[in-house]
């Protein structure tokens, strides 16, 4: 047997307590180089924000650096640059969940609808998203919500389309639950307070209620992580054992289970500390400088 055979079984069962820090890193190494479902990806590079335009050179670069770690990206957007990130990774072998970013501009997220539309009958989506939290925003009713699923699943019918949002939006808003051809569901413990010696059964928690209010439709984690610097909130408290000890919990029981999960996320994005607090800038795996953080 490989040793690095041996330290993949040794992944079975794993109490994260009982390593050091070094051990977690080596950990963390070997389950990144075996490869994860999937992650979310950002090209934002510093001093860039969320309607600046990105360049193919700089989505590519990254993507090459995700390009043997990952099966499947994460695309939030289909306008302003974001809509060459599904074409590029195709070049490079990896599947699409290819976001439609939804707000209270309609004229934009017509846009976002219409590229979503053509990438999809291009053979440049594997999951179409329609939205992310926008509900949690408040940003729509849901019967505007639900008309936007509706035309995109009219247009692009070979394709699976879906909607993002936290587990419970899912529970409560059973006429979005019904219209999504599969379930993308947000789990964050962090975002909830909990500590994290005990996220991983709150995450267990929350996409078991997922699975129930489902329908028996696939479920699928589409954004779930850590930070590893900022602010505690709550009893959620960020550094970079908690981010390692969470990353390594969260990929293995993904992996025994079989469930899909797209990590978030890939690069450390500094525009997010406006929206998030201090913490919201260290959720990558890579830093902002696209350097392997572990």
């Amino acid at each position: 047997m490989s040793i690095r055979e041996e330290k993949l079984l040794s992944l079975a069962g794993i109490d994260v307590t009982t390593k050091d820090d070094l051990q977690l890193k080596e950990l963390f190494k070997v389950i990144l180089s075996d490869g994860i479902h999937g992650i979310g990806f950002s090209a934002y590079e510093e001093n860039q924000k969320p309607g600046d335009r990105i360049s193919e050179d700089q989505i590519r670069r990254r993507i090459a650096i995700l390009a043997p770690h990952v099966k499947w990206v994460r695309s939030f957007s289909c306008t302003d640059g974001n809509e060459l990130i599904p074409v590029i990774a195709k070049e490079f072998g990896i599947k699409t969940l290819v976001g439609a970013w939804l707000g209270e501009d309609q004229e934009k997220n017509n846009e976002e609808i219409e590229n979503l539309v053509r990438l999809a009958k291009a053979g440049m989506v594997d999951i179409a998203a329609v939205g992310n939290e926008v509900m949690y925003r408040e940003e729509m009713t849901e019967e505007e919500l639900i008309g936007y699923i509706a035309s995109v699943k009219e247009q692009i019918p070979q394709v699976p389309v879906s909607y993002v949002d936290a587990y419970y939006e899912f529970e409560n808003r059973p006429a979005i639950t019904a219209i999504c051809d599969v379930i993308l569901t947000n789990c964050y413990p962090y975002w909830e307070g909990c500590a994290q010696e005990y996220s991983l059964l709150y995450m267990k928690d929350m996409y078991r209620r997922t699975l129930r209010a489902s329908g028996g439709k696939p479920v699928i984690i589409s954004e779930t992580g850590w930070p590893n610097r900022g602010e505690s909130f709550h009893g959620a408290q960020p550094s970079e054992r908690n981010a390692l000890s969470y990353f390594i919990n969260a990929q293995q029981w993904s992996k025994e289970e079989d469930i899909p999960m797209f990590y978030f996320s890939s690069f450390d994005e500094s525009w997010k500390v406006g929206a998030e607090g201090d913490g919201g800038a260290y959720w990558g795996l890579w830093d902002k400088d696209e350097y392997l953080k572990y």
